[in-house]
């Protein structure tokens, strides 16, 4: 599904997930779950953001999130048990993503895309994105060519940027994302 070619979409669609997880094997990551979809989508030419979406998702397979889970992302118990569904998210963001339509999916690495992949299949739910997906970490590691992909935090300080908001959780990674595009694509 990556896809490098180096055209440019009328809109990038920059998404960032934050999923249930665990540092201590309470469960194998093939059961994370999304809890929070965050998606900024940027002009395909300017590079600057023009619409944001955020969500959160109830988890159903391990429904208490984990000490480890709230402290990495500042997501808390009650986001979740107030949150919608997953075929519910993912209706809401696709009628947001219908306003875009020559928007192609990017995510900083594989994880988002195989996150989606897992919890579509898991609950029954249309592959809403097509059948391109820009990695823009494996991008950005070419560009500079790289022997291997950095973490987020590590490519924006190697260009004087600092994180905006708080790490790890999904609407400010995708937003400090989109502010490394003009990077990761040379411009």
């Amino acid at each position: 599904m990556e896809n490098t070619s180096p055209e440019s979409p009328g809109h990038w669609l920059v998404i960032d997930l934050e999923a249930t997880c665990c540092n201590d094997g309470q469960f194998p990551r093939e059961e994370m779950e999304i809890i929070e979809i965050g998606a900024v989508i940027a002009e395909g030419k300017t590079l600057q953001p023009v619409d944001e979406f955020q969500i959160f998702v109830r988890p159903v397979r391990h429904t208490a999130l984990t000490d480890f889970c709230r402290e990495l992302t500042g997501i808390q118990q009650a986001d979740v048990d107030s949150a919608v569904s997953f075929s519910e998210a993912m209706r809401r963001l696709t009628d947001w993503m219908a306003g875009f339509p020559d928007a192609v999916f990017c995510s900083w690495g594989a994880y988002d895309l195989r996150q989606f992949e897992r919890d579509c299949a898991f609950h029954d739910t249309t592959w809403p994105f097509g059948d391109r997906h820009v990695n823009l970490k494996k991008r950005y590691t070419e560009r500079f060519s790289l022997k291997r992909g950095e973490g987020f935090g590590h490519a924006l300080s190697k260009h004087n940027l600092t994180f905006e908001g708080r790490p790890h959780r999904g609407i400010d990674d995708a937003r400090n994302i989109v502010r490394m595009l003009p990077i990761i694509l040379g411009r």
